[in-house]
């Protein structure tokens, strides 16, 4: 993040079109890793002000490269609408042909089916997986009486069950969510840790820890 404005002068180098910004989504081994790889509150203002001036300089020299900045979720005060809504717009297919509404949603507690055995409108119209979090009734406290849950649909589901234990719960990065606090010592323990802090890699040994949990 401290190299965000090289990254946007290789995006232009190569003429692209938009360029997302963001950090990686804390799930797997990031999360194993998020102390290593969340930025500081300091870090996200300085790559935004940069992103906001490279956007002026670019506008104004014609170029319609978009530069869209993405603030990491442990950063905001309510949760995005998980995948735009549950089963609403996105389908995804594994190699196995499991169906999923979010690429990471099979590390949920739910048995998703598989399109070697259905049809994708069964899938889609009919399956439990792709509509158990559709709408309200599956919400609880304080999500069901909220009066922003139109605007979230209680947040990210993967992350629920992440930092929650229940993937029902109300998305910890929302402040009204009982679990807010993973969230504030998440941001808290950024603040302390620095380019030394050690990465757990992805190898054979590190997994199989990883997978007993």
């Amino acid at each position: 993040i401290d190299r965000i404005d090289r990254i946007i002068e290789l995006c232009v180098e190569l003429e692209a079109d938009f360029v997302e910004l963001a950090t990686c989504q804390y799930y797997g081994w990031a999360y194993e890793n998020k102390e290593a790889l969340l930025p500081t509150k300091a870090q996200l203002e300085r790559a935004e002000r940069i992103t906001n001036e490279y956007r002026e300089k670019l506008a104004a020299e014609g170029n319609p490269i978009k530069l869209i900045f993405v603030t990491p979720d442990y950063y905001e005060e309510r949760p995005k609408k998980c995948m735009n809504g549950w089963g609403e717009i996105f389908l995804t297919v594994t190699p196995d042909g499991t169906a999923l509404p979010c690429h990471s949603a099979r590390m949920l507690p739910i048995e998703f089916p598989n399109v070697k055995d259905n049809t994708l409108q069964h899938i889609w119209h009919e399956s439990f997986g792709f509509n158990h979090f559709r709408g309200d009734d599956w919400m609880q406290e304080p999500c069901r009486s909220c009066d922003e849950k139109e605007h979230d649909l209680g947040g990210c589901r993967c992350q629920a069950y992440m930092l929650a234990g229940d993937m029902n719960a109300a998305d910890p990065v929302c402040s009204k969510s009982p679990h807010h606090q993973t969230i504030l010592d998440a941001r808290a323990a950024a603040e302390q840790s620095g380019e030394d802090t050690p990465i757990t890699f992805r190898n054979e040994r590190n997994s199989r820890v990883f997978a007993r949990g």
